[in-house]
């Protein structure tokens, strides 16, 4: 694609490190191997609370460094981040030394040796409904507000003729990237410089410079190819910072990455919860009344607050409401961002709910959420930016074939299996972040774009590819883009599925001016374009339907059919879009079907620890996958006119197959995941 005439914006272009990926050139962040590196390998708490008393030495290594003998840290919000700095133990798993040496074996090998003796503590690891300490935080993850109330709902909910009350669970879940957690440090002087797979080399830079006291100039973050993350890499964790400490301990570079099993403790997870839920309608399905009571849990050393109901607040209409958020505090590693953290396990229960409710009202369940699409924000009263979540559930039945549903449960039988279908709604906001960006003419004719984004493996790279050529009126093959690394102009972090609506809008700001300017260099930033952006409420909308194959006598589940109908604006490129699509809708059946970590209440952590054990789907767990977008033009949004679309896939998947099973076999499984007793 090399003509000007051509768009690249639509079109369905390969990846552009396509070819660097699948040859190998394209390198990790463990890949970079420094003059003179060191290993380091982790030495993990064996108590789930308690004082380290003693740590032991280990001959033949280059090091072992504790909270007796480690470099100091400035303490940060982010308590994690306070590696080897007192003999406190938050949870079981916990950084308590590092063992430095020449080889990765020798590390590894020190690290089984070193002797750790402790005073242990009593430990309180399960999260309970009704958790005795939960509280409402000041806000919830993204900024909301932790609760919010309008008219009377407890009146509401009583005098309706039609009522829901029921509590769902979620387990935790672990992100499971493919490329594990790794850094590379080293020190120049009073400079680090750290290769680590992260969601922000910009935003990492800041809070390394933080913790070490050190301005952010001292830092350098670079991240050229990161091998997925969900959200797990979207904030440093530990590791990072017990690479730099080893390696200002020992006066060498230090390479240190985490294992399968050490993913489990020390980089995030999705909170288990537990939501209430209650619907109030009249005998028309028309919503009255909606209470939404999230709970769920967070470590002892950082506040982190899933925000569940939220997504309760945008869905549907009702003039009386209420959300609510509480957490409890216990002996566990600190949560954090999972693929639509708040949205996904929200939507489980509220769409649930609606199931349920339209159940109870007997009205087919596409009708209901279509008789309760609101014609503005159900609470703040904006006016949407768009909104075609009618147009998904209705496009989306007819592909599916959902009329002529017959919604008894138990109706369809093939020989053994129980056969049913589900619907659920999605929906994720659409979220902008402040960008930098640089353009550069280069003497042969092309341009070099600049900017600190990241590619986590959703095709970034490729996107701002097309995004700068359109913007240059220039072919694709002309345009350079330069990424993942915190010395290139600043730019957020790729979560929130913002990453290209953010760094979009800068790179094509500075590219057009560069065009417009008729110069080699120019530079852009998009904060006075979000100064001017209209008062809306922005979110991006969505259906699946999905068909369930049900054992009747083993309660053997299988999917031969999932189908997403998606409102998510302009779409940059429909290749990496529908494998993004599929990518969260694939997500959201493991996360209703298989996937779950549990807890051991006695030693305090998590016990299936490795992909053998915490299973994830494969090809052969679904049938037939397809993602398809309707027209949608959002003019109020960026330049692009874009959504996001990393993250919607996931939200309302696991609802749909709840309600299929339901629909199969007559049995409500509001806990997830949906294990085979239940349907017994």
């Amino acid at each position: 694609m090399s003509a000007i005439t051509d768009r690249a914006v639509g079109a369905p272009l390969d990846r552009v490190e396509g070819h660097d990926k699948v040859s190998g050139r394209a390198r990790y962040a463990y890949e970079h191997h420094p003059e003179g590196v060191a290993y380091a390998a982790v030495v993990q708490a064996a108590v789930a609370s308690g004082t380290i008393t003693a740590v032991g030495d280990v001959p033949g290594v280059l090091a072992v460094v504790s909270y007796q003998n480690a470099p100091a840290l400035t303490r940060v919000s982010d308590g994690e981040l306070f590696v080897l700095q007192e003999p406190r133990v938050a949870y079981r798993g916990q950084i308590v030394a590092l063992v430095v040496a020449e080889t990765l074996e020798a590390a590894r090998a020190g690290a089984e040796a070193v002797r750790v003796d402790y005073a242990p503590e009593a430990h309180e690891v399960i999260l309970r409904p009704g958790h005795p300490g939960a509280y409402a935080p000041d806000s919830v993850n993204g900024g909301y507000e932790t609760n919010s109330e309008i008219g009377d709902p407890d009146a509401a909910l009583a005098a309706a003729e039609v009522a829901v009350d029921q509590t769902y669970t979620t387990p935790p879940l672990h992100n499971n990237a493919m490329e594990p957690h790794a850094s590379v440090a080293r020190w120049e002087g009073e400079k680090l410089i750290v290769h680590d797979s992260t969601q922000g080399s910009w935003p990492e830079r800041r809070t390394l410079a933080e913790v070490f006291g050190l301005e952010p100039e001292q830092v350098r973050v670079l991240s050229e190819h990161v091998g997925g993350g969900f959200g797990s890499k979207g904030t440093p964790r530990p590791q990072v910072v017990a690479a730099a400490l080893a390696a200002k301990a020992v006066g060498r570079p230090v390479k240190l990455a985490l294992t399968r099993q050490q993913m489990f403790t020390l980089t995030g997870y999705r909170t288990p919860t537990v939501q209430r839920v209650r619907l109030g309608a009249g005998a028309d399905g028309r919503i009255s009344a909606v209470s939404h009571e999230a709970l769920s849990q967070s470590s002892r050393l950082k506040e982190f607050t899933e925000q569940s109901a939220t997504a309760t607040r945008v869905m549907y209409g009702g003039e009386h409401r209420r959300t609510t958020h509480r957490l409890a505090r216990l002996d566990v590693p600190t949560p954090s961002w999972m693929r639509a953290p708040g949205e996904c396990p929200g939507l489980f229960a509220l769409e649930s709910a609606m199931d349920e409710l339209a159940i109870a009202c007997q009205i087919d369940p596409v009708e209901l959420r279509l008789r309760n699409d609101p014609p503005a924000h159900p609470e703040s009263g904006k006016p949407w930016s768009s909104r075609n979540l009618a147009a998904c559930l209705r496009e989306g039945a007819e592909r599916f074939g959902w009329v002529g549903r017959d919604p008894q449960p138990r109706a369809r039988r093939d020989g053994r299996w129980l056969v049913g279908t589900g619907v659920a709604a999605s929906m994720y906001p659409v979220y902008r972040a402040p960008g930098w960006a640089s353009a550069r003419r280069e003497a042969d004719g092309t341009v070099t774009v600049s900017i600190a984004a990241a590619d986590i493996g959703t095709g970034a790279r490729t996107a701002l590819t097309q995004i700068a050529a359109d913007a240059l009126e220039v072919g694709v093959d002309r345009v350079h883009v330069q990424i993942g690394d915190s010395d290139l102009p600043r730019a957020g972090v790729a979560g929130g599925s913002m990453g290209t609506a953010s760094w979009g809008s800068a790179v094509h700001g500075a590219c057009r001016k560069l065009r417009e300017e008729g110069s080699d260099q120019a530079e852009y930033d998009t904060r006075g374009e979000l100064s001017e952006l209209g008062d809306y409420a922005r979110h991006a909308f969505g259906a699946q339907f999905v068909e369930v194959r049900v054992d009747a006598d083993t309660g053997e589940i299988r999917v031969p059919r999932i189908l997403g109908a998606f409102a998510v604006g302009r779409i940059i490129n429909p290749k990496t879009a529908r494998s993004q699509l599929l990518g969260g809708m694939t997500m959201g059946l493991g996360m209703a079907l298989m996937e779950e970590s549990v807890t051991d209440a006695q030693f305090g952590d998590f016990v299936n620890c490795d992909l053998a054990q915490y299973h994830v789907p494969v090809h052969a767990d679904i049938g037939a996958i397809e993602a398809f977008w309707v027209d949608e033009e959002d003019l109020h949004l960026n330049p692009m006119n874009s959504k996001g679309i990393g993250e919607i896939g996931i939200t309302g998947t696991a609802a749909a197959v709840a309600s299929a099973v339901h629909h199969a076999t007559g049995i409500r499984v509001r806990d997830l995941p949906i294990h085979l007793e239940a349907l017994l």
